[in-house]
């Protein structure tokens, strides 16, 4: 495990938060079982807290772990044609195990699993997701590239991964905790209609 790793997983496993690339733009985050951190998150980048934060998982089955049973065909059609990759699925939770300011107060929860080598290890070594809304402050530009970042967000986090994120937009959300599902918003993965 090279130092970064090492440094940013210990920083995790303290309840710090660390902006870092995903496979789609620069995330920011922490721990999703540590609600002071997730507060401190909101705060930071000025999101309102009815808002709910997507999470990054590193397989199905941490997602199912935190997730109320996975229909089938959301499984089959999303997560084993899209996963890993840019695409956030929107799902009943288990409200216990996920605090209610990550869900916005509802019972949902926004999931990804991502490809990005880093995170990837990182969530392996950590076995919990990851809280991973876009590195800027709310409503300003989202961050492609490291040169994207702000400043003066980087000064209030406690550490900077270095490295790049894959891809040129953020992930394509798909609210599935509805019948039909619905798109909620277009990025990374094309889906013309979802059903």
């Amino acid at each position: 495990m090279n130092s970064d790793i090492e440094k940013a997983v210990k920083i995790f496993n303290q309840g710090g938060i660390i902006i870092f690339p995903t496979d789609t733009v620069f995330g920011i985050g922490c721990r999703l079982d540590r609600e002071g951190a997730i507060k401190r998150v909101f705060k930071i980048r000025n999101r309102p807290e009815k808002k709910a934060m997507l999470a990054v998982v590193d397989s199905i089955e941490m997602a199912q772990e935190y997730l109320q049973p996975v229909p089938y065909d959301v499984r089959v059609k999303l997560m084993e044609k899209y996963w890993p990759g840019g695409l956030t699925i929107i799902l009943p939770c288990k409200t216990e195990k996920v605090p209610a300011i990550a869900r916005g107060g509802g019972s949902t929860l926004g999931v990804r699993q991502t490809n990005q080598p880093l995170l990837l290890e990182i969530l392996k070594t950590i076995k919990v997701p990851l809280i991973a809304p876009s590195a800027n402050f709310a409503g300003e530009k989202t961050p492609i590239k490291f040169s994207d970042l702000d400043p003066k967000l980087i000064s209030l986090v406690d550490f900077v991964l270095p490295g790049e994120s894959l891809g040129q937009k953020p992930s394509t959300i798909v609210d599935c905790s509805q019948n039909p599902w619905e798109i909620i918003r277009k990025g990374k993965i094309l889906l013309n209609s979802v059903s």
